[in-house]
């Protein structure tokens, strides 16, 4: 089971709580669907301070389900956005700071949204460690935690179990990796296609991963990374690329998943497949063109490991996001 817990708090934006909810309940469903025998159940809880009834930053009332202290260890946290100056807010909560900081001890993973993150930088968890918050607030942030390196430039950062993201949008796209890790790749586009049909860029491309695989140690798996974006076109082997970096297929596919937490068949078909979705939605290209292009010969297996990997085939994909682009 995964416990995940959510904290309220007033003038908290009530989407920043409500949106990663609904998505977690939609990946636990979809999940279920595929197979409900190992399919791992979801306890999601809301925690405050007081059993007091909560008032948001529209004047929605949520009621907590518990409060701190009774609250129990969790794998993920999420920490809510704060209406305009989150500083009155975090000042008072002495009491979650110090539930954070055991937590964080713990080993559990934080997530706070926009000026949520305030929460993370007055426990002090954010000192010498990078951090990003809503664009709006970036000078304030810095005024008032001169000792967090704030990212600006970056919607998610990560440093350990720490996750800050910029915006509501920022944590709905952590919040599918999140998914990825708990349920895997099938179940996690399943979500973002529900929740989210417009075509965004990968949040990778616009995040601070710290220690990241993209940074990981191993030189030579760096390089055959660099060589397989470089090459996904092309009839690979990876026999014929673990000759290339000096190793035998069972280390290289070993020390690659070592450094990657992927194999470099898993890898390789993960760049054809962006590519592809980028291909899909900005190219006129048949479809039996765009798998050429990614380095697939036969149609029939580029379809079908696209229809396994998003769970859509190329034609519904590009039809999906084709509507969205073009309608008026």
């Amino acid at each position: 089971m995964y416990k995940i817990t959510f904290v309220l708090c007033d003038d908290m934006i009530a989407t920043s709580t409500t949106l990663p909810f609904e998505m977690l309940r939609a990946a636990e469903s979809a999940a279920r669907g595929i197979d409900r025998r190992s399919a791992k159940p979801l306890q999601i809880q809301t925690v405050a301070t007081a059993p007091d009834v909560i008032r948001t930053s529209i004047g929605f009332p949520l009621t907590p389900d518990t409060t701190l202290e009774h609250s129990g260890q969790s794998e993920i946290i999420y920490l809510p956005a704060l209406w305009r100056n989150p500083r009155p807010i975090v000042k008072k909560h002495t009491a979650l700071l110090d539930w954070l900081k055991q937590a964080y001890e713990d080993g559990t993973t934080i997530n706070a949204v926009g000026t949520g993150c305030c929460f993370l930088a007055e426990a002090g968890l954010l000192n010498e460690k990078p951090a990003t918050t809503h664009w709006h607030y970036f000078d304030q942030f810095q005024r008032d935690y001169p000792r967090v390196q704030l990212k600006r430039q970056y919607f998610i950062t990560q440093t350990g179990n720490l996750y800050c993201s910029a915006s509501v949008n920022a944590m709905a796209d952590l919040t599918v990796h999140f998914i990825k890790r708990m349920y895997g790749n099938t179940v996690a586009s399943i979500v973002e296609r529900n929740f989210s049909h417009e075509i965004r860029r990968a949040y990778e491309s616009t995040s601070y991963f710290e220690g990241s695989t993209r940074h990981h140690p191993d030189e030579d798996i760096v390089q055959a990374q660099i060589w397989l974006q470089d090459n996904y076109s092309r009839a690979i082997k990876l026999s014929e690329v673990a000759e290339r970096f000096d190793m035998s297929v069972r280390t290289f596919n070993r020390r690659f998943k070592a450094a990657t937490d992927q194999s470099p068949l898993q890898y390789l078909q993960e760049i054809r497949i962006e590519t592809a979705k980028d291909l899909l939605q900005t190219s006129n290209l048949t479809i039996s063109e765009v798998a050429y292009k990614i380095g697939y010969q036969d149609m029939g297996h580029f379809t079908g490991l696209f229809k396994k990997l998003l769970s859509t085939t190329p034609s519904e994909y590009r039809a999906t996001v084709r509507a969205k682009l073009f309608t008026a």
